[in-house]
């Protein structure tokens, strides 16, 4: 059995609501009176989740980088989604299929942010590669602010042959790239769709950009050239949930 401390008010709130049946135990710190800590410790209790107190330090050792603000949950993690499993998603969307793919985010609070904008935007799946990107830790779990428990993140060994494969399944693809032509505001986003946005500073990699349908950029009239690619990442989704029709 895989466990993690998932530390915060935010990403704990979370796990008690989407996920109460892999919460293990509840940590709260010594002298720790506030408000929505005090909720949370209730609400724990409701559910049967077992709750002692610790000390700062202890707390400190749990939350590694990120900030705990006096709270922890252990969490049983869930069996991870596979490639395997992206069939089943697709499946199960259909022609609402909408995709995120991250080509070698680093930074975990640009991941986390970038969960919480697949979350928002019902995204079928966000695939990531294994190698050379971050992973699901505690620090993008708090970033996320709950998206990490709603929305499927899948690692995959090559992030080339799966865009071929959701090319075969009748996915389009489309990457943004700062120097393309192309505006994604002219791109049709409606139906399958899996969006490609690159990592920090480098953006797509090469194989990635000639495996794409489409290259498009968002356009900046104004002094910046890039974005953030997590609001990168707001703009393209919630473009391609305008384009749906959604409400």
């Amino acid at each position: 059995m895989t466990e993690i401390w998932i530390v915060g008010i935010n990403p704990v709130e979370s796990a008690l609501r989407n996920d109460p049946g892999h919460v293990r135990g509840m940590l709260v710190e010594d002298g720790r009176h506030n408000a929505r800590v005090q909720e949370l410790v209730e609400r724990a209790r409701q559910l049967q989740v077992p709750v002692q107190r610790a000390s700062r330090a202890e707390l400190d050792r749990h939350a590694g980088e990120a900030r705990h603000q006096g709270i922890a949950v252990c969490c049983e993690l869930p069996p991870a989604v596979q490639e395997k499993d992206l069939d089943g998603l697709l499946e199960r969307d259909g022609a609402d299929t909408l995709i995120l793919v991250l080509d070698g985010v680093t930074d975990p609070h640009n991941l986390g942010a970038c969960l919480r904008c697949a979350a928002a935007a019902r995204v079928t799946a966000v695939i990531v590669p294994k190698d050379r990107a971050v992973g699901l830790t505690p620090v993008v779990r708090r970033a996320a602010a709950g998206g990490a428990d709603s929305v499927p993140l899948v690692p995959v060994t090559n992030l080339a042959r799966t865009l071929r494969d959701l090319k075969d399944a009748g996915v389009w693809i489309t990457g943004l790239a700062g120097d393309a032509d192309r505006s994604v505001y002219a791109v049709d986003l409606k139906g399958p769709v899996a969006l490609v946005l690159g990592g920090e500073g480098a953006g797509l990699r090469r194989l990635t950009r000639e495996l794409c349908d489409f290259v498009a950029a968002i356009p900046m009239p104004g002094a910046m050239e890039s974005l953030n690619v997590s609001v990168a990442t707001g703009i393209v989704l919630f473009e391609a949930l305008r384009q749906r029709g959604a409400e």
